[in-house]
């Protein structure tokens, strides 16, 4: 139950976004991809997602080609989190969680209502239900949409297949607290509901302290996948943006960096 890259190739504008990508995503896992602007990492998510399909080369999840699911059969396994979120209709709070649900429709749960209710709850937006979602913050909004993933893949699978999160920059509009809220809640889907949650981060020590893996790219190739601590290493940090970093590392604590 895996959701892998094979040789993935994406072009545009005349020149290579992404060049001979392959990786392997497990669930359970936590993995955040992470590099300078430009590496292709938004690309790749894209990719991951099903919402644009490589020049050459495939994507796969458990084994099949993404194109062969299907968009209800994709729907109902992995749940997106785009990094543009706007709604063109005055949808109250509420009822953009329950398009969540849409891909349930023909099977719905016992407690449909209480799915989203939960979902909102587990998000801290719950209080915002009845409000328009049009006039929240951008950071109430990157929440609900968070919401809305969730109630997407709330449930287990009959089939006991892995169900996938992928995010594109969830904490981008997030206050302090809310991205470490937002990431421990991932990393408790990630290990607790067994979910495989991929997420596109700018912040390498929210990556240190959070990520079970991390997928490196810069110049849209794949400089290192592995353990947050194995891929982020000082050196490893200088060669990719050029900057450097100091490592506090108290113990008892998770390892984080001072750069500069």
């Amino acid at each position: 139950m895996t959701l892998q890259c094979r040789e993935a190739h994406v072009r545009a504008g005349g020149r290579s976004l992404l060049d001979d990508v392959s990786a392997t995503l497990a669930p359970e896992r936590l993995t955040v991809i992470l590099g300078p602007n430009g590496a292709g990492k938004s690309t790749l998510l894209s990719l991951l997602a099903g919402a644009r399909e490589p020049d050459a080369g495939d994507v796969l999840l458990d084994a099949r080609p993404l194109p062969a699911w299907g968009a209800p059969a994709l729907a109902l396994r992995r749940a997106v989190v785009p990094q543009e979120g706007a709604m063109a209709f005055d949808f109250t709070v509420r009822e953009v969680a329950e398009l969540g649900r849409y891909p349930h429709r023909r099977s719905p749960a016992p407690d449909e209502a209480g799915v989203v209710l939960q979902a909102l709850a587990a998000t801290g937006v719950a209080p915002l239900a009845p409000r328009v979602f049009n006039t929240l913050s951008g950071g109430e909004k990157a929440r609900v949409h968070l919401a809305r993933a969730l109630a997407q893949v709330w449930s287990p699978l009959p089939d006991g297949a892995a169900r996938w999160l992928l995010l594109d920059e969830p904490t981008a509009a997030l206050d302090l607290a809310h991205q470490h809220g937002t990431l421990r809640l991932l990393r408790q889907w990630a290990h607790g509901a067994g979910c495989g949650v991929v997420a596109v981060l700018h912040d390498l020590n929210l990556a240190l302290r959070y990520a079970d893996d991390v997928l490196l790219l810069a110049g849209g190739r794949i400089e290192c996948l592995g353990p947050a601590r194995e891929v982020l290493t000082p050196e490893r940090i200088g060669q990719t943006w050029g900057v450097d970093c100091t490592a506090v590392n108290e113990p008892g604590q998770a390892l984080q960096y001072l750069f500069g």
